[in-house]
């Protein structure tokens, strides 16, 4: 038996906590609490709807579907009669489906509407172990399929089992088994289903929950794909080890509204999410003139003097709490709550690097970002900087309890209780990655003197140009990020004789400057004074690096690269193969023979 799993711990919250809030969610206009006995209840209700349909001890389901309670209860429910559950990101297309339901062999899928559900039943009769859909927007009932069934014509099956035998699969779970599959989001290649065990999970999150200090009190906003193990931690399984309760946004064009109804206390964000803060926040600063100008930046350099003492562990000085005091009661309670972070008290930024610029601005604004690194193989954490160690630029100290190594290559390995069992049924895949127990991240790193990681780039992304020379364009692309024109940046160069770069055009940023200069916005990205002002600042770029790390050209793309178009993943992270691919023609015409490869070429159309 598990000594202890994160279906344990919930039953044991319904009884110590049964009248206290587990999530809210937003029904005619207000958010309703369920509380953690009904939580628990629900989660045994649903155990024992998977066992009536004839779920098997390390048997699979899947859930395409957006944020949502439903999702909770059916995860959970999966782990807590055996089962392994695992999420299948919204935005996957119907071979993707089909492909991550054969391969975990579910045998039912929880979708979110009838969209959802076309997609797996443009595949479902070659599938041989998908027995049931369930449909959550309601309109099953309707149905004249009897695979497709309601959420309460699922939680129907439960009556023919009684408590006991989910009892039983409860106890029989044991520490090693799988307790979830996190499918990769194939950044290459078809996705693989990284296998965490329930000690994987139940220990990071007891780690997690000590280091942050999560209780009772606090509360998060659920709204980052679930099939990520990140939003796992923040949204299922450290709320349930702590007993802290979650907001389920009502989708992520609603994130600003919601935040501001909400405002919780504990906040993860991707950094596209931080940087779309930061460029509404930055425009809405630069309108105040004269004295609440010199105010606010009065109050930023307060905010970031007090950070900076804070991040060290160092007390502030009685003058700095003073101002600090001040600050706050000025401008800091004014313009937290407008974000929705009045009541934050731990913000994070994750699974992709964030420039540090960034931090140190919302730090100003008495918002400290602390950046934490890892992958679904380590449960989510290898690094995290915790309040008292933080420095902005790293990923923070190793997690506790966890041991890095830096390989002669500079790839970072890692090694603890958070490291997964392996990749499901890839054990080439699984040989490749864990070596004598070590997790080889891929990722490139360092340790400085005190302690703190430093990302430098990722071993499959290192451009090899036609000279020969290795090049990582991580810090390439952030240079060209902060340019405040640009949204994002990718380096080109592999096998080619000089670097160029592909560059999108930050939305709000390109329609000051269309207006400005009397354009449109859709046909801004081919103004000739917006080339020659984004030349200017790759110019600049240029002069922080080696002659052979250099951009000699640039497009300007007509759109910002999407998860929509293929060239990101559903966290955001750059698809390079699918980027080269979807522009293969703008990077042609900037390796074309006829072309000064002094000059730019500024756009595409």
């Amino acid at each position: 038996m598990a000594a202890t799993s994160i279906p344990g711990r919930l039953l044991e919250q319904g009884k110590r906590r049964g009248d206290m809030p587990a999530w809210y969610e937003k029904r005619g206009g207000e958010w309703i609490a369920t509380d953690y006995a009904t939580y628990s209840q629900l989660v045994r209700v649903a155990a024992r709807a998977l066992l009536g349909l004839g779920l098997q001890p390390g048997g699979s389901i899947c859930i395409l579907s957006g944020n949502r309670s439903e999702w909770v209860v059916a995860d959970v429910a999966c782990m807590m009669v055996g089962g392994v559950p695992a999420g299948i990101y919204e935005t996957c297309s119907a071979e993707e489906v089909a492909y991550i339901l054969s391969h975990s062999e579910a045998l039912l899928v929880v979708v979110e509407d009838r969209a959802q559900l076309e997609k797996v039943r443009a595949h479902w009769d070659a599938n041989t172990t998908l027995g049931y859909a369930v449909l959550l927007d309601g309109s099953a009932a309707a149905s004249d399929d009897p695979r497709v069934l309601s959420w309460q014509g699922f939680l129907d099956k439960a009556e023919s089992v009684d408590d006991a035998a989910v009892d039983t699969r409860l106890s029989a779970l044991e520490d090693a088994a799988p307790g979830t599959y996190i499918y990769t989001s194939g950044t290459t290649g078809p996705p693989k289903a990284v296998m965490l065990s329930h000690e994987n999970i139940c220990w990071t999150a007891s780690k997690s929950v000590e280091l942050i200090d999560l209780g009772p009190g606090d509360s998060a906003l659920s709204y980052l794909p679930l099939s990520h193990i990140a939003e796992q931690m923040f949204t299922i399984h450290a709320p349930i080890t702590a007993a802290s309760c979650v907001y389920f946004a009502e989708g992520r064009d609603q994130l600003a509204s919601n935040l501001k109804e909400v405002q919780p206390t504990v906040l993860f964000g991707v950094p596209r999410v931080w940087e779309k803060f930061h460029v509404a926040v930055t425009a809405k600063l630069a309108e105040a003139t004269g004295t609440k100008a010199r105010l606010l930046d009065w109050a930023q350099d307060v905010g970031r003097r007090m950070a900076e003492a804070r991040n060290e562990g160092k007390p502030p000085g009685a003058v700095l709490r003073l101002q600090h005091q001040l600050a706050d009661r000025l401008v800091y309670s004014r313009l937290k709550p407008l974000l929705g972070l009045g009541a934050a008290r731990l913000c994070v930024s994750g699974a992709a690097p964030i420039r540090p610029e960034i931090l140190t601005f919302f730090s100003g604004l008495d918002v400290v970002i602390r950046e934490v690194y890892g992958q679904s193989e380590d449960t989510g954490p290898t690094s995290f900087n915790v309040p008292g160690r933080t420095r902005f630029g790293t990923v923070g100290p190793v997690f506790p309890d966890v041991e890095v190594q830096i390989a002669e290559d500079g790839e970072i390995l890692v090694r603890g209780p958070n490291v997964f069992l392996g990749y499901f049924k890839d054990p080439e895949a699984t040989a490749r990655s864990l070596v004598d127990g070590w997790l080889h991240s891929g990722d490139l790193g360092r340790m400085d003197e005190d302690g703190f990681l430093h990302i430098t780039g990722r071993k499959k992304d290192i451009i090899i140009t036609a000279g020969g020379k290795n090049i990582t364009p991580r810090n390439i692309e952030e240079a060209l990020q902060s340019v405040p024109l640009v949204s994002q940046a990718v380096v080109i160069g592999d096998e080619r004789p000089y670097l160029s770069a592909l560059l999108t055009l930050e939305p709000e940023a390109a329609a000051r400057f269309a207006e400005a200069e009397g354009v449109a916005s859709n046909t801004v990205h081919e103004c000739a004074t917006l080339h020659e002002a984004l030349q200017r600042d790759v110019d600049q770029v240029n002069t922080r690096f080696a002659r052979v790390e250099t951009i000699k050209r640039f497009t300007v793309l007509p759109r910002e690269l999407s998860v929509e178009g293929g060239e990101l993943t559903p966290t955001l992270k750059i698809k390079r193969r699918a980027v080269a691919s979807s522009w293969s023609s703008e990077i042609e015409r900037m390796y074309a023979s006829d072309q000064d490869p002094q000059k730019g070429i500024a756009s595409s159309s």
